[in-house]
């Protein structure tokens, strides 16, 4: 039986570190006949069972296969292989072949640990235009990292469950070095805009269309907030960020939109479109297909379908 995408809300071991690490042992595998549903279902971009948190979230294998799905990429897990999935970004894992699975997850809350001394480093994780998992790739192609971390994750759960004096300081030490390996390491850039100093001028308007999406966002509003002409506003955010500032508006919504139509199946498109702050039916169709090569109901429909099978 299949059920809807589900927020998972993490409960902290150390709310100070806003936190969770645990090891996950099992030897009973999924059915081949559920990982092939859940393959299928993937390619077919119907995400019926996954899950998402605000946590960003490191899985390290132990031992045994796992798959794990986000949006845009399947990932073949082995022994020391590690993925990360970016805050609120819907996914799910499955055990690949039979046999022992041994597992460390690992849910952080990356915000708590932006300060005056790291917050230059850490606007890089801020995940303005694309989510953490883009970074997979660093640990699949780099061995180092993906060994240096493994450690650090391992030390982490050692220390959560020692508690010794200090552990608070030991453990937020290693997830800054985690966090340090992938920007060092990121050679794709994908941890990177345009110009991050302009980014930081631009930010407040970033921070304003996230909390005010179901809202109107003129530009000319925007570019006062931040005491900018509406022509250096608006360029100064596309060289910023890399898209203009109303691609950057609609791309947030539709990604709001899409996350409505996963975990709400009693809304209407209009109600999903108008709660993203697009009252024209008729454009919110138009922009929904342009992100995702199919409509708002089609998209609603592949999951309706995968629910009945």
């Amino acid at each position: 039986m299949y059920h809807d995408m589900r927020h998972e809300k993490v409960i902290y071991q150390n709310p100070f570190l806003s936190m969770r690490i645990w090891q996950n042992d099992t030897a009973q595998p999924t059915t081949e006949e559920v990982r092939l549903n859940l393959e299928h279902a993937w390619e077919k971009k119907q995400y019926f069972e996954w899950h998402y948190h605000e946590e960003v979230e490191f899985l390290l294998i132990l031992k045994g296969e796992i798959t794990a799905f986000c949006i845009e990429e399947r990932l073949v897990l082995r022994k020391g292989d590690i993925a990360l999935f970016g805050s609120s970004e819907p996914h799910t894992t499955i055990q690949s072949k039979g046999g022992s699975l041994s597992y460390i997850i690992i849910q952080i809350d990356l915000r708590k640990y932006w300060d005056q001394s790291t917050l230059n480093s850490m606007k890089h994780f801020s995940e303005v235009i694309r989510p953490l998992s883009a970074l997979n790739y660093v640990y699949k192609e780099n061995r180092e990292v993906r060994t240096v971390t493994a450690t650090h994750i391992r030390e982490i759960y050692r220390e959560m469950n020692d508690k010794h004096i200090g552990y608070e300081l030991a453990v937020s030490s290693r997830i800054k070095n985690i966090l340090l390996l992938l920007l060092r390491h990121d050679e794709q850039l994908q941890l990177n805009y345009n110009d991050n100093r302009l980014l930081d001028q631009i930010q407040p308007a970033v921070d304003y269309v996230e909390k005010h999406l179901s809202e109107k966002l003129p530009v000319a509003d925007l570019s006062r907030l931040l005491n900018m002409s509406y022509t250096h506003f608006i360029k100064t955010f596309k060289k910023a960020v890399g898209m203009s500032f109303t691609d950057f508006v609609a791309y947030k919504r539709i990604k709001k939109a899409e996350q409505q139509l996963l975990t709400n199946n009693d809304a209407s498109i209009a109600e999903v479109a108008e709660s993203v702050g697009i009252n024209n039916v008729g454009h919110f169709y138009e922009l929904f297909r342009r992100y995702n090569d199919c409509s708002p109901k089609q998209f609603k429909d592949r999951l309706k379908n995968v629910g009945s099978s």
